[in-house]
């Protein structure tokens, strides 16, 4: 199993206690998203189970490179109280006992290698820092949903849905669970079906849904599986570091929402489904599977069905984290083997949540987590559009073998303890991007699939016209990035010197329901534009409202700078954007209006910047971004 630890019992951190011990005790109390596909048949062999070298696949490579990685955090401080547990024991108490699940039965074998807690970078490890002594929720402040997180010796890794953005499935690294900095992409480019190329077809809402994210001490490598959503089939991606390379393995069939397991014995298996869960033994490469069992129904008294799956194995017993959207989160158990029989009990069912202003609520779908201490932890996320789907966590304590979320005053706190973890120092995301290197930093995902001869970065990032088009979501090469949470700021220096007659670049605040704030040339003369109302159908994701021009302005100036102020707080006063523009980047004047971004949910994904460049009469003009800077007020 990719978790490298042994179970072994400890006694209850000294700072959880003492904790307990300073605040009031109460009573108890739990939240989900999904992702289909049908089944895809053939399979390329993988070499046994100790090499990660394909027989006939192939290495997939992508526009977007590994970067240097950034630290993000986010959150505010909460409330704090008495802690108590809520989920499947009733309400464990933080104070006293044992950690870990009753019952006897080995661990899993630690091992080493993939990223063996190297940066990844090259070098080694950062330096040793003094820990805080609490974090906040929410964990980031950015749209990061259907997570997964493991552990390899003492460095945790963080798998998320990215759905059309290319590349896709991000991997971020942290050293202590709050602090995490973007590391590379587990799938390089979308190359799966000519949808995600945005060439006179589109995939919005379809790609990379939930996936799974392991490491296997066999063969020190790394392997992320997921089922392209609609469109692409099911595939498997291998690597020796997260910052990759990866390699591409097709396999022969979709698991809905899956969670892999690779067990003592080194076989592996999935648990998926939607209302019915199933697990599945794979081959030994894990490209095929050798048998399939339904193993629980979703009871008829739920509000809805499981899904989400996350499969472990801890002492002995197997355990399957299921979310029912958007409400809890539910922990199947079984002692009995991978294919049960499973017994359900509540983790984290509609918990109240106690986190920072506007970061949503009622944590749901995720999994557990257990430091080298062993100590355990839970993370979920929080539907909190428009900023989108937001990690959170929280302690968890054991009892007889169940998992309990830790409460502060009956809600899921706002501030915990520090964990207790060998601090590093976080390697700070720069506050501007120059686009100085070839490769983009990993926290850039394009709108689909780039066409990569029409873009260039190393001096700044250039930005040639790939589509001639008037909508903004049929431009090919719009480049864009998580918004972070409360307010962040974002500002792109543009040269446009370069761009022709027809043109249209900008910034925008980039969702299913869009503005922005860009540059229109016309008969050589350029204008400054406020565009709204550029909107994507829920029925198809096919394009309902092109947009209007809301202000403009003309401008003399070959070179500008666009500002989106974005506020994506869920609460009142939160979700909407401003827009300005400068001509020396120092002094900015406002233009249009304030654009109320929306709050559904069935986008799934939460808003982003979007930096973009396209032509309305003839291909062959291009803008320059200097510079791309995030500041939050």
């Amino acid at each position: 199993m990719p978790y490298q630890h042994w179970f072994l019992p400890l006694p209850k951190r000294a700072s959880w206690a003492l904790y307990a011990l300073l605040l009031l005790s109460s009573g108890a109390a739990c939240s989900g998203e999904s992702g289909p596909g049908g089944a895809d048949g053939g399979a390329t062999a993988l070499n046994g189970g100790s090499s990660s070298t394909p027989i006939g696949g192939q290495t997939a490579t992508g526009s977007t490179g590994p970067g240097a990685g950034g630290s993000v955090a986010g959150g505010a401080p909460g409330t704090s109280g008495g802690t108590e547990s809520s989920g499947s024991s009733g309400g464990a108490s933080p104070s006293g006992g044992n950690p870990m699940p009753g019952g006897g039965g080995s661990g899993i074998s630690g091992g080493s290698g993939g990223d063996g807690g190297n940066p990844g970078t090259g070098g080694g490890l950062p330096e040793v820092v003094d820990c805080p002594s609490t974090y906040q929720n929410p964990l980031i402040w950015e749209d990061l949903p259907d997570n997964e997180i493991i552990r390899v010796d003492d460095v945790f890794y963080y798998t998320s849905s990215t759905f059309h953005h290319s590349p896709g499935a991000p991997v971020l690294r942290s050293y202590d669970l709050v602090n995490w900095e973007y590391a590379g992409h587990s799938v390089p480019v979308l190359d799966f079906d000519a949808r995600y190329d945005l060439s006179g077809s589109r995939a919005y809402v379809k790609g990379i849904w939930a996936s799974t994210l392991q490491y296997r001490a066999s063969n020190e490598t790394f392997y992320w599986m997921g089922c392209m959503h609609d469109v692409g089939g099911a595939y498997v991606f291998t690597s020796k570091s997260v910052t990759g390379p990866w390699e591409k393995h097709k396999s022969d069939r979709c698991y809905y929402d899956m969670g892999l397991l690779i067990d003592d014995d080194d076989k592996m298996y999935v648990a998926s489904g939607n209302n019915t869960i199933s697990v599945a033994e794979l081959s030994s490469d894990g490209l095929t599977q050798v048998r399939s069992q339904q193993v629980f129904q979703t009871p008829s008294d739920l509000s809805g069905p499981l899904e989400g799956s996350r499969f472990m194995k801890i002492e002995g017993d197997y355990y399957i984290f299921t979310t029912q959207y958007a409400n809890g989160e539910y922990v199947l158990r079984s002692s009995s083997g991978p294919f049960g029989p499973y017994e359900l009990r509540p983790l984290a069912v509609k918990v109240p949540y106690a986190g920072a202003a506007g970061s949503g609520a009622s944590p749901h779908q995720g999994g557990l987590i257990e430091t080298a201490k062993g100590d355990w932890y839970y993370v979920g996320f929080n539907d909190s559009f428009p900023a989108g789907r937001i990690p959170v966590m929280a302690p968890v304590t054991w009892s007889e073998g169940w998992p309990s979320v830790t409460l502060v005053n009956g809600q899921w706190g706002g501030s915990y303890p520090f964990p207790d973890v060998t601090c590093r120092a976080a390697t700070p995301r720069p506050n501007i991007d120059t686009f100085s290197e070839a490769t983009l930093r990993p926290e850039w995902e394009w709108n689909h699939n780039p066409d990569a001869t029409k873009w260039s970065s190393g001096d700044g990032l250039t930005l040639k016209t790939a589509t001639v088009t008037g909508d903004l979501y049929a431009a090919r090469n719009t480049l864009t990035r998580r918004m972070e949470g409360p307010v962040s700021i974002g500002t792109v220096e543009l040269d446009l010197s370069s761009m022709s007659d027809g043109d249209v670049a900008g910034l925008a605040a980039f969702r299913d329901s869009s503005a922005y704030i860009g540059l229109k040339k016309a008969s050589g003369a350029t204008r400054v534009v406020m565009s709204s109302g550029h909107t994507l159908s829920t029925s198809d994701w096919s394009t309902s409202g092109m947009g209007t021009e809301v202000a403009s302005a003309n401008l003399s100036d070959s070179k500008v700078w666009l500002r989106v102020e974005a506020n994506v707080r869920t609460d009142n006063g939160g979700g909407n954007a401003r827009f300005s523009y400068s001509t020396n980047g120092t002094d900015f004047t406002a233009l249009g209006n304030t654009f109320t971004m929306t709050k559904d949910w069935q986008y799934f994904l939460g808003y982003r910047f979007a930096i973009f460049n396209y032509a309305t009469s003839a291909l062959g003009g291009s803008v320059k971004a200097v510079s791309f800077e995030v500041t939050k007020p």
